[in-house]
C-alpha cells in the first residue's frame, strides 16, 4: 500500500532534488542524495515512486554461469516481474559500474509493467535504447559486460545502500535531471507539500532576479515587502 497520497505524489513530480535536499537538511538528514548517479535521458517531470530494492554481492564465479538465468526465481529476473507498478526499482550494485546491473530488454519490461523508474549505483548496458524509453533510468555510467561477471543478486525488497544513500522498501524515490534522492517514507507526505510551496516561491524569486532585483531581503524573504509582493504574484499567476 502506498504511503503517499495522490496529491502529494503529483506535487513531487514538479519538485527538484535541489529543493528537497534543502528540506531534508532542515530535518538533519544529509545522506539521502544518491551519489554518482545520473539520468540516462532528459525528463520533463520528476520521477516519483516507492522504492522496491534489489541487493547484490560480489559474484562468485562457480555460482554464476549463464544458465542461472533459466531459473524464473533468479533474483534479478524475479525483481523485474514483481516490482509493483508505480514503484522505482533501486539496485544496490555496490557503486561498481564495471558490469551491467540490467539492460534494455529488462528495463523495457519494467516500463511495460508500469514501473515508475529504475536506479543503479552501477551501470546499465544498451543505454542508447534505454534513453529512448518512456521511463526514467539512472546509473553511474554505461556498463557492457553481463552482471554475472561481477554482481550476484541475492535479495529483494530489503534495506540497501545505493550510492551511499540508505534506501528502505517503501521510501519515496525522486529523480530529476540532476540526480536521485530518497525521502524517508515517514516524512514524504509533509515534505511533498512543503517542497511544492517552496518551488512556487523560488519561481517567484527567479522572476524577480531576472527582472533586476537584488537577493537582499528577497531570498530569504526577510523584507516584509517580499511577502506582500509574493502574495500578489501568486494571485496574478494563479499559483
Amino acid at each position: 500500500m502506498s504511503t503517499l497520497s495522490p496529491e502529494a505524489r503529483e506535487k513531487l513530480t514538479h519538485c527538484s532534488t535541489a529543493t528537497l535536499t534543502t528540506l531534508l537538511f532542515k530535518r538533519g538528514l544529509n545522506k539521502q542524495f544518491i551519489q554518482d548517479v545520473r539520468p540516462i535521458g532528459r525528463y520533463e517531470r520528476s520521477m516519483v515512486g516507492e522504492a522496491f530494492t534489489l541487493r547484490t554481492i560480489p559474484a562468485r564465479e562457480d555460482l554464476n554461469p549463464l544458465s542461472v538465468f533459466r531459473d524464473p526465481d533468479h533474483p534479478q529476473r524475479k525483481a523485474v516481474e514483481v516490482c509493483p507498478a508505480g514503484h522505482v526499482l533501486v539496485i544496490d550494485s555496490r557503486k561498481d559500474p564495471r558490469a551491467a546491473s540490467a539492460g534494455g530488454i529488462l528495463i523495457t519490461r519494467l516500463m511495460m509493467r508500469g514501473v515508475a523508474g529504475v536506479v543503479t549505483d552501477g551501470g546499465f548496458r544498451d543505454t542508447t535504447d534505454i534513453a529512448q524509453l518512456r521511463m526514467p533510468a539512472y546509473q553511474n555510467r554505461p556498463a557492457v559486460p553481463t552482471n554475472l561477471s561481477l554482481h550476484q543478486p541475492v535479495e529483494m525488497n530489503v534495506p540497501i545502500a545505493c550510492g551511499d544513500a540508505p534506501v528502505f522498501p517503501g521510501d519515496i524515490v525522486v529523480g530529476d535531471n540532476e540526480g536521485v534522492l530518497v525521502l524517508p517514507k515517514e516524512y514524504a507526505e509533509e515534505m511533498a507539500h512543503e517542497a511544492f510551496e517552496m518551488t512556487i516561491f523560488e519561481d517567484f524569486v527567479l522572476e524577480q532576479v531576472q527582472g533586476g532585483a537584488s537577493i537582499r531581503g528577497l531570498y530569504p524573504a526577510t523584507n516584509p515587502d517580499t511577502e506582500v509582493a509574493f502574495k500578489a504574484w501568486r494571485e496574478k499567476n494563479k499559483r
